[in-house]
């Protein structure tokens, strides 16, 4: 267990100690990575029945085989220096209510069939007006409650305690 807690400190301070710039920079030969594909959860269901369209509300037979793909690479000698999962990774969202993405570097969003799609701004490079920052987002028993916060925002004032209570107003383009 100790080896497995050492592990899982390695990633700290915005870095992951197995991979750092110094110690990769010169080419030490030869390694491997893992790439696995589409789990895509709620899809095994829907296509055994023929309605991919609208069924896919069972994720069993993926998650236990997402559970042997992850097994199976960590039992791989030499190990691998990462692994990177592309693709799908759902089909269906049995009691999803919010799906959250990044990548346009600007805030956006919207809703679709009752499923709140929230886009969060880029802490690096901004391509639209919005702030360098982050989402917070607070789960309760009924909601997902999110709010985008500048990084001086929460630097100086954290956040709201509203929010932290799960008591905050959603921040949503579109209601659903």
């Amino acid at each position: 267990m100790a080896g497995e807690e050492e592990t899982f400190l390695r990633a700290k301070h915005r870095t992951f100690s197995g991979l750092t710039e110094a110690a990769e920079r010169q080419w030490s030969g030869p390694f491997c990575f893992i790439q696995a594909a589409d789990p895509q959860l709620g899809l095994m269901k829907a296509w055994r029945d023929s309605n991919c369209d609208s069924d896919g509300d069972e994720w069993a037979e993926e998650v236990e085989l997402t559970k042997q793909a992850v097994e199976a690479v960590n039992h791989l000698r030499p190990r691998p220096r990462f692994m990177v999962l592309c693709g799908d990774l759902v089909h269906a969202l049995p009691g999803v209510k919010a799906v959250f993405s990044g990548h346009y570097h600007r805030n956006a969003g919207g809703c679709h069939d009752g499923l709140d799609m929230v886009v969060s701004s880029a802490i690096g490079c901004q391509l639209g007006k919005d702030t360098h920052g982050v989402r917070v987002v607070v789960v309760t028993a009924d909601d997902v409650i999110h709010r985008y916060y500048s990084l001086e925002q929460l630097r100086v004032g954290g956040m709201d305690e509203e929010l932290g209570n799960g008591n905050g107003p959603r921040k949503r383009s579109i209601n659903c």
